[in-house]
């Protein structure tokens, strides 16, 4: 079965659907989990783009939009989804002989340090933009365009180069362990009514920007 992008953020974030999985036996490998919340990632970056797009054409857009996207980037992306890589997946693989300085997760971490400085100028643009400052414009448009950059060349490596690498040298016990350790980051950095509130802003935004 497929799901729009949106279906599939509060499907695989809501803590019960994944331990309904878990429950009735059904392998969820954690590889797989932080490569459809990728998904999500992409989805949100595509909703960046059209907005700078508007913003670069002169055309003003809800600033209150920007906040949430703001709060989701820091919530969802750096304390949910790379935690889970940080203190989870990269330690495992670290133990199984993968290099990190010098080596790719070295080069993964550093990544995830730079967006941290993307989104830092990213929400200080966004609440000068907020309070009608549009000399503010040209920090909010190198910002998000950094960020995305940023993070599209960074997923695609770990889905087509860590995460393989990950499946080849972690079984399939390990990866379901891993995977219930992520559920314990997700409850205590996020919890299920903030997933459902990402859920509704991803279908509005949608609704907003691209349809």
């Amino acid at each position: 079965m497929s799901y729009s992008i949106v279906e599939l953020l509060f499907i695989l974030t809501l803590k019960e659907t994944r331990m309904n999985l878990f429950k009735r036996g059904v392998m969820m490998l954690a590889t797989k989990q932080l490569k459809e919340e990728h998904a999500a990632v992409k989805f949100m970056l595509k909703v960046l783009d059209n907005i700078c797009a508007r913003i670069s054409k002169g055309e003003e857009v809800d600033p209150n939009h920007l906040t949430r996207i703001t709060e989701f980037l820091i919530v969802f992306v750096d304390k949910c989804h790379h935690a889970k890589e940080e203190e989870i997946l990269f330690p495992q693989l670290e133990k199984m002989g993968v290099i990190n300085k010098g080596g790719p997760i070295g080069t993964l971490l550093e990544e995830h340090n730079i967006g941290r400085n993307y989104i830092k100028g990213l929400r200080e643009a966004v609440e000068r933009y907020s309070a009608k400052d549009y000399s503010a414009t040209e920090d909010l448009l190198k910002n998000t365009q950094g960020y995305k950059n940023l993070l599209t060349q960074h997923i695609e490596e770990e889905d087509t180069n860590i995460f393989v690498l990950a499946d080849q040298l972690i079984n399939e016990e390990m990866q379901e362990k891993l995977a219930e350790e992520f559920e314990k980051i997700e409850v205590e950095r996020i919890g299920t009514g903030k997933h459902e509130e990402f859920h509704e802003l991803l279908h509005e935004l949608e609704h907003t920007y691209l349809s």
